[in-house]
């Protein structure tokens, strides 16, 4: 049964490509797919296949290719859409013992007319060199990039595979201060408990809350994000905020947000010597396999002076253009 695992012969191609954004009707056959599979409900999953793809994998063909994946791989745990494949919807599919690639196409009627599986690897992650979302800054007020850019100097994030294109940003008076005063509590800082908003419209796919803020110039490396947020775009772009104030987010996951809406506040959770809030984007939302992404900003104010399209560096002061 091995070479059914990696490969299954597939009935039709069609000649164009979709935009890379999952569409409604690849989405209800593979969660169908998914729940035949984890039922063993392998005759459900034969009459979702076109009359092409039947003929192509007859049904006791289709029973043994799918008792050998769930002899060797367990159930599927986790499905990701990554991208599309000439006319198949590519998923990053965890199940309980290994880690695939199921490919599935549907024809004009919504029958699955290819299938294809195959082990996951990194190359099968979508290539993003910069958003395509349009994003306002996601913040009501100026702020300070103490971190962006694409060098060392510019910025120390540089050197991690996801985060290479991160921003630290954070609140200054016109001395250059983070903090009114001698900087010992987080609520001297000018950021901490500012409100965090969505730069754009998208579904919340992971939250994390509850971690504790630190005591100004202490960190806490045993959950370097702290109090975290991510935001997947209609593009497949996941926006990546952490060190939220501990207990202020405001959002859940799987919930669709709407740009500018709250997602909470700054804080100094985490990896963070003081408040402020780290934002990067990268191309999955597991930031162990992730890739970091360019970051541009659609219309701000950088130093008091309109930019369109711009990606900030350290030392710009930066707010959203006013309207």
């Amino acid at each position: 049964m091995k070479k059914y695992l990696t490969t299954i012969l597939f009935a039709i191609f069609l000649n164009f490509a979709f935009a890379q954004t999952e569409k409604i009707a690849h989405k209800i056959v593979a969660d169908g797919f998914e729940s035949s599979y984890n039922a063993d409900n392998f005759d459900a999953i034969f009459s979702s296949f076109s009359a092409e793809m039947q003929n192509a994998l007859p049904l006791n063909k289709t029973k043994e290719f799918l008792t050998g994946l769930k002899t060797q791989a367990g159930k599927i745990t986790k499905r990701q859409f990554v991208k599309y494949e000439q006319s198949y919807a590519s998923y990053k599919t965890n199940f309980e013992k290994a880690l695939f690639v199921v490919n599935i196409s549907v024809d004009n009627n919504s029958k699955i007319n290819g299938l294809f599986v195959q082990p996951f690897k990194e190359s099968d992650l979508p290539r993003l060199v910069r958003n395509a979302t349009k994003l306002i800054l996601p913040f009501k007020e100026e702020w300070t990039v103490t971190w962006g850019g694409d060098t060392k100097e510019l910025n120390y994030h540089v050197e991690s595979e996801a985060q290479k294109n991160a921003f630290d940003l954070l609140i200054t008076n016109e001395k250059g201060n983070s903090y009114r005063t001698n900087g010992k509590t987080n609520e001297d800082y000018y950021a901490f408990g500012k409100e965090l908003i969505a730069p754009c419209n998208g579904e919340v796919v992971l939250v994390v809350d509850g971690v504790k803020d630190n005591v100004p110039g202490k960190l806490n490396p045993i959950y370097v994000p702290g109090n975290t947020v991510i935001l997947k775009t209609q593009n497949n772009e996941y926006l990546f905020f952490a060190h939220f104030k501990q207990h202020s987010i405001a959002v859940k996951q799987g919930q669709k947000i709407k740009q500018g809406q709250l997602l909470g506040l700054c804080g100094n959770s985490g990896n963070s010597s003081e408040a402020h809030l780290h934002f990067h984007i990268q191309n999955v939302e597991d930031m162990n396999a992730a890739t970091g992404v360019k970051c541009y900003f659609d219309k701000i104010q950088v130093n008091r002076q309109a930019k369109s399209d711009y990606s900030p560096i350290k030392k710009d002061k930066i707010q959203n253009e006013k309207k």
